[in-house]
């Protein structure tokens, strides 16, 4: 992709007052999780100015896919049983939802597509936590949000992405239709939206490289597990981004991520059971 390409994509997203940025709330939250000296009451304080997310985080920590035996009724008690890097990860997760909701259905049925952002997301964590890498849940969040730049296409260039429909509907893949007619896709796109909402350099690599995984500059493994979770994903029908073939294993991907393939099975049963939970946490 060219550097004017890439300008042109950045402005695309600036020019969007849905999505060009992330609400204020959300810097505050990740600012005090960033700083040492900040208490869980300060962090719980923060989020409850916003009432709206606040009964958001609150439906997603009592949900079934958390478990936990009481009612968790405040904020403040759900970042200490929860955690304060993962309640802002959720917090992220639960905004992103929200800035989109407003896309039609003659688009794209946003019900399967967070269906499989969801999934993709729990495959991803599942495969990280096999990894051992740290902070295993923050892959959960790179495979939610692997698909965003798909929505900012629809959102922002509807008539290209009929042109690219078009030539989709004739065979092959979507991403690869994406290319053809824009000379990008919509990893790409994500990966700058991501950047655009001054999100960690990993996050931003995993969704702009999750089709091309080993030309991640810096974090192919991250971009990895993403490629391999969208896969699982694919592979087991759960939700759709528009897409309607399963994409290719990248090879060497598998390679990176050096997992026995007797894990496939366990990772597909985890994610099986997992993510209908999961999926009433955001929907």
């Amino acid at each position: 992709m060219t550097e004017e390409m890439k300008l042109d994509l950045h402005k695309l997203i600036e020019q969007s007052p849905q999505i060009s940025s992330l609400p204020t709330i959300f810097y505050r939250i990740n600012e005090a999780v960033e700083d040492p000296e900040c208490s869980f009451v300060e962090i719980g304080e923060i989020i409850s100015g916003d009432p709206s997310l606040s009964a958001r985080l609150l439906r997603i920590v009592n949900s079934s896919f958390f478990g936990f035996p009481s009612k968790i009724e405040t904020i403040t008690h759900a970042v200490t049983i929860v955690g304060m890097a993962q309640l802002n990860d959720l917090a992220l997760a639960t905004t992103v939802v929200n800035q989109f909701k407003g896309i039609p259905n003659d688009l794209i049925n946003m019900q399967k597509f967070w269906f499989h952002s969801v999934a993709t997301g729990l495959a991803a964590r599942i495969i990280a936590v096999y990894r051992r890498e740290p902070n295993a849940d923050r892959f959960y969040l790179m495979g939610m949000l692997h698909d965003l730049g798909r929505l900012v296409l629809l959102l922002n260039i509807p008539d290209q992405m009929q042109k690219v429909m078009s030539l989709y509907d004739k065979g092959g893949l979507l991403h690869d239709a994406e290319n053809q007619v824009l000379e990008a896709d919509h990893a790409g796109v994500g990966g700058m939206l991501l950047k655009v909402w001054k999100l960690p350099e990993m996050l931003q690599e995993a969704v702009a490289f999750h089709h091309k995984p080993s030309q991640s500059p810096r974090y192919p493994g991250a971009a990895s597990i993403v490629h391999v979770a969208d896969i699982i994903s694919h592979s087991m029908e759960l939700g759709t981004c528009g897409e309607r073939y399963v994409p290719p294993l990248n090879a060497k991907a598998w390679e990176i991520l050096d997992l026995p393939p007797s894990l496939l099975s366990s990772i597909i049963e985890q994610v099986d059971r997992q993510t209908s939970e999961a999926v009433e946490m955001f929907l």
